[in-house]
Formats: C-alpha cells, sequence, structure tokens
C-alpha cells in the first residue's frame, strides 16, 4: 500500500511540474503577445518543492487496510473401523482397507477412519452391536453378516436366484431398498451406507461329484445366509463357519462342503487344499453388497460435506468392487485348475431343485417377518417392471 501511495505522489508531483515549468509560461507569453501588457510572473514549483511534498506524503501515517479474520483451525474426524476382512484379503480386504484412504484424500485430511481387521477390535459378530452402542465408530462387512438381528436384513445382501448388479443397483438407490435397509438400521441407531459390490460367488468346494438332487441329501456344509436355508430344504445338513474353523472342519471329516467367496479369494485362503471339485453358478450369491455401518449419532453430528464424501468415497467402492473383482476371477480360476481343482456347473435338474426350494424358502419367511414381506413385495415389484426393460436391452446369448 505504502508503495502506491509513493507512486501516485511522484506522478502528481511530476504533472504539477511539467504544468508550472512548461506550459504555464507559455501560455504566458501567449497572452501577453495577444494583449499587448505584461503581466507579473507566475511562481514556479522547484524540484525541492516536489521532494519536499513528496516525503511529507510518505512520512503520512497510511490508513489502516481491514483484513479478513483469521480462519478457526479445522477440526479433523477420527474414527475406528472395524472389518470383517484382513486387508491383505484380495477384493474384500482391499475395499475395507480402501475406504479410509481414500476418505482422507478426499476430505483433505479432514475425516480420518482407522482400519483394524478382523477382531482387532471386537470379535465380526459382535461389530453389529459395538457401532450400535457406540463403542466403535464404524464397522466393514457384507449385510448378512449382522442378519441375526433382523431377518430382512438378508435381502440387502444376496439373494438366491436374484438381481445381477445393475438391477440390484437400481432397486437400492432408486427403487426404495436404501430407504428401507435404513428404516431397519436406525432402529438399533445404526446409519448404512451402500460401500461395495462384489460378483458372483463360487456355489461351492465340494469333495465328490453330483449328479442328481438327491446325491445331496446328508452332505454336511458349511454356508450361512438365505443360501444355506435352500440348502437345508435339499436335505443338506448346514452349519455356518468361519473361515480358519473351515478348514479344521474338513480336515476333521466333520463337513464334506463349504461355500466362502468368489475363486480370487478362495484360492487365496487355499480352501483347494482341502476339496478338489469346485462348482458354479452361486446361484446362492449372484452378487453380494457390502455396507459401511455407522453409529448413528456420528453420522448425524457430520456436517452434509462430510456425509457427503463418505457416500462418494462409497459409491467408488462399489465401482471399484465389481470392476476389480470382474476383472480378477480368470487368472483365479486358471492357476486353481493348474493345481488340480476340478471346475463345475451344477446339473439343470439340480439346479431347478435349488431354485424350487428358494421359492419356499422365501414363502417361509415372509410368512415368518413382517419387514421381509414388506421389502421382498417391494423388491419383487421392482423387478417385475424392471424385466420390460431388461428383456428389450439384451442382446441375445450368440449375437455379434
Amino acid at each position: 500500500m505504502r508503495s502506491i501511495i509513493i507512486g501516485i505522489v511522484i506522478g502528481c508531483v511530476i504533472g504539477v511540474m511539467f504544468g508550472a515549468t512548461v506550459v504555464a509560461p507559455r501560455l504566458e507569453n501567449a497572452d501577453s503577445h495577444l494583449s499587448g501588457t505584461k503581466k507579473a510572473p507566475i511562481k514556479t514549483a522547484t524540484i525541492g518543492d516536489a521532494i519536499e511534498q513528496a516525503t511529507r506524503a510518505i512520512a503520512a501515517p497510511e490508513t489502516p487496510v481491514a483484513m479478513p479474520p483469521a480462519s478457526r483451525q479445522r477440526s479433523v474426524v477420527h474414527w475406528r473401523m472395524a472389518s470383517a476382512y484382513p486387508d491383505a484379503l484380495p477384493l474384500l480386504g482391499n475395499l475395507a482397507s480402501r475406504v479410509g484412504r481414500n476418505l482422507w484424500n478426499v476430505s483433505d485430511g479432514g475425516m480420518e477412519i482407522k482400519f483394524s481387521g478382523p477382531g482387532s477390535l471386537v470379535p465380526v459378530n459382535g461389530m453389529f452391536d459395538a457401532v450400535s452402542s457406540g463403542a466403535i465408530d464404524a464397522a466393514f462387512g457384507a449385510v448378512d453378516l449382522w442378519a441375526g438381528k433382523a431377518a430382512a436384513l438378508n435381502l440387502f445382501a444376496a439373494i438366491p436366484f436374484g438381481p445381477q448388479s445393475e438391477e440390484y443397483l437400481a432397486w437400492m438407490y432408486f427403487g426404495g431398498g436404501q430407504d428401507a435397509l435404513n428404516k431397519i438400521y436406525h432402529s438399533f441407531d445404526v446409519h448404512g451406507v451402500l460401500c461395495g459390490m462384489t460378483p458372483p460367488k463360487a456355489s461351492g468346494w465340494f469333495r465328490r461329484e453330483f449328479t442328481s438332487p438327491e446325491d445331496l441329501k446328508g452332505l454336511r456344509m458349511s454356508s450361512q445366509g438365505l443360501g444355506a436355508l435352500v440348502w437345508q430344504k435339499l436335505g443338506v445338513l448346514t452349519q455356518e463357519l468361519e473361515e480358519e474353523d473351515i478348514f479344521l472342519a474338513f480336515e476333521d471329516g466333520k463337513i464334506d462342503a463349504a461355500e466362502f467367496s468368489v475363486p480370487s479369494v478362495d484360492l487365496k485362503l487355499g480352501f483347494n487344499d482341502v476339496a478338489s471339485h469346485y462348482y458354479f453358478p452361486g446361484w446362492q450369491q449372484p452378487v453380494t453388497l457390502h455396507n459401511l455401518i455407522i453409529n448413528k449419532d456420528k453420522w448425524d453430528s457430520l456436517p452434509k460435506s462430510r456425509q457427503s464424501q463418505v457416500e462418494a468415497v462409497c459409491g467408488d467402492n462399489v465401482r471399484h468392487g465389481m470392476a476389480e473383482g470382474e476383472a480378477m476371477q480368470y487368472e483365479a480360476l486358471k492357476e486353481l485348475t493348474a493345481k488340480g481343482v476340478k471346475v463345475h456347473r451344477w446339473s439343470t435338474p439340480i439346479l431347478s431343485a435349488l431354485e424350487a426350494a428358494w421359492q419356499d424358502v422365501q414363502a417361509d419367511q415372509s410368512t415368518a417377518d413382517s419387514d421381509f414381506r414388506r421389502i421382498w413385495r417391494s423388491l419383487e415389484d421392482f423387478r417385475r417392471n424392471y424385466s420390460t426393460w431388461d428383456e428389450l436391452s439384451r442382446l441375445p446369448k450368440g449375437a455379434d
């Protein structure tokens, strides 16, 4: 500001001097010539006068300039998140760990979610209660991990013979699915954000082959969710085992089969070491949804900008999960077959029997639970309308 004032003053001084020493005498002479009279000489400014005036202007106190108020120090949100999957696990662990990493980047360091692997903060089967009570801030996993709290939650994880990824997402975001899910969550003081999607699971690992539905009777299998209820309708004896317990159960002869995840994950875990028959398609989970569940008070306390950042990061996680999941299965299958695994597709009679059993299961669940019935009807209505578009938009198999 001071330099600006000096420039203005000096400019004015030069202008005054030029006018006084050059222009004024010429005007005086011209006026005298025209009138014939001699006027008194005009006193002109000197260089000394100009310097004195400039010095006085510079020495004068500057008018204070109003500055913006100092900004308050930005608060940083620190959360602890329990994950159902270790960060070293392909696909599933990566989806969990990238939530915190990407949220830190998107928020420019304004929000930190610290990742903790299975059992580090609380047992996996205790994550939901820990978030509900506020003991931890958030947790990441497939929704069916806490379906014991409400049977209808199974409909937001994976549905036997259910929608594929695009149809499932359409219902969740625009068919009322997400609102219905949070209506259940909020009754437990939990808020949920769809935060990952993974491709169809394998149907499972088996020690022998099957040709008819009757072959399944008496089979002992590790399974979970709605799929386990379907297996039971065909005489399979199911139990839900943690990943590390599946191997011991196989080795001790307590189970004959198990289902867990997609080929890339199953390969990493080494299920091919305990069973050699690998069946597809994964009718029990054509697609799997994963949630970031958050203590509702913690969620409500976030400003809208932070909530939007969480939703944006989770939306990107959905995209990432599907793209990475689809891209990595071929190489995993190639490696599994090189290790001697025999890959099978279920026969048509067995798939038909499983689908019929699923219809019985959903009818049973709808009768027993009003929330399940209401949400299942919502999904069925949406799928009925969606089928018109689906049939028109899909190319027939074999079309170029």
